[in-house]
């Protein structure tokens, strides 16, 4: 049993925490969000969840888990996740990715939308929502209009309170103002509520819907998606997770959609070849090959029985030479 001390109402105190206690907080990580919390990350672990068992009253960790365990405890399971969860983002991040998005993806995708198609991008994952925001200045500095076309963005995370930041469209002045030129002026608006932040425009927030939601848990989408992006996520799972979840992407992802992936995260072997890649990190779904139609059925049919037979022959000639 280790024992540290945390600040509580002023004064040091002492909070019981072991390596059982981790090995425990790990289990439930991972069974409930597929994130691995590798050994040797005990410190992050406590810090990130001492404030949590101090304003409970517990004063240990082990109280804490038991507590976990209780039906009252459903709103503290997710508020437990929400605090073991990395959301390091920013606007353009991995920017070669919003390259080929506007130069291999969205063409297309645009001019389907304007021939009265319908389009569809998921950023899964999306923290505080600068990658959904990065997606759709993308989207409407080709398509200005796409409001008013069936194109849409959805945004989704599991930590449900990155998502109220993300709904709330508010951004830091400082991390709007290292966007390419112009952008600011086009997509932003001053806030109303603090000097130093800006908010994102009606225009872009209608483009956007933002849901909380688990990637190991199903999902409860009924079409497929033309984009997806999935970056600097899965390389918090293991490798069965890992392939899971790319196989899931490949399900939900219309023949010739494109996932998007993080710098160090690969396909799985499993799913690779359904993938061809067509940037850094950037995959497109293999399209299906059409079924044979009747008349080519016969045409092979025909052609196997005249192979056959030929063969047939020049083993009887073979045999009686």
């Amino acid at each position: 049993m280790e024992i540290r001390t945390a600040p509580i109402d002023g004064n040091m105190r002492e909070i019981a925490f072991s390596q059982p206690d981790f090995e425990r907080i790990a289990q439930i990580v991972l069974e409930t969000s597929g994130i691995c919390i590798p050994k040797g990350k005990d410190s992050l672990v406590y810090s990130r969840l001492v404030p949590r068992v101090q304003r409970l009253g517990f004063a240990s960790f082990r109280q804490y888990l038991s507590y976990l365990m209780t039906p009252e405890a459903v709103d503290e399971n997710q508020g437990l996740i929400n605090a073991l969860t990395t959301n390091t983002t920013n606007f353009f991040r991995e920017e070669h990715h919003f390259e080929a998005l506007k130069t291999q993806v969205l063409p297309e995708l645009v001019s389907h939308a304007r021939r009265g198609g319908r389009v569809r991008l998921w950023s899964a994952g999306c923290s505080s929502g600068e990658e959904a925001c990065t997606i759709a200045f993308c989207l409407l500095d080709q398509c200005p209009e796409a409001s008013s076309l069936d194109i849409r963005i959805l945004a989704t995370d599991i930590d449900g309170d990155v998502l109220k930041r993300a709904r709330s469209g508010h951004y830091p002045a400082r991390s709007i103002a290292k966007l390419p030129e112009g952008l600011a002026e086009r997509h932003f608006e001053p806030s109303h509520t603090f000097a130093d932040e800006k908010t994102v425009n009606v225009r872009l927030r209608s483009l956007v819907t933002y849901r909380q939601l688990n990637l190991v848990k199903p999902w409860p989408f009924r079409r497929p998606f033309d984009v997806v992006f999935c970056r600097n996520v899965a390389i918090y799972f293991n490798a069965d997770t890992q392939d899971q979840l790319w196989n899931r992407f490949k399900d939900v992802l219309q023949p010739g959609g494109y996932l998007f992936m993080g710098h160090s995260e690969r396909l799985s072997n499993s799913v690779k070849q359904s993938f061809e890649p067509v940037a850094i990190t950037t995959y497109r779904l293999k399209s299906k090959a059409a079924p044979a139609s009747p008349l080519e059925r016969g045409v092979s049919w025909l052609w196997a029985c005249c192979s056959g037979c030929a063969r047939t022959v020049r083993r009887s000639a073979s045999a009686s030479s």
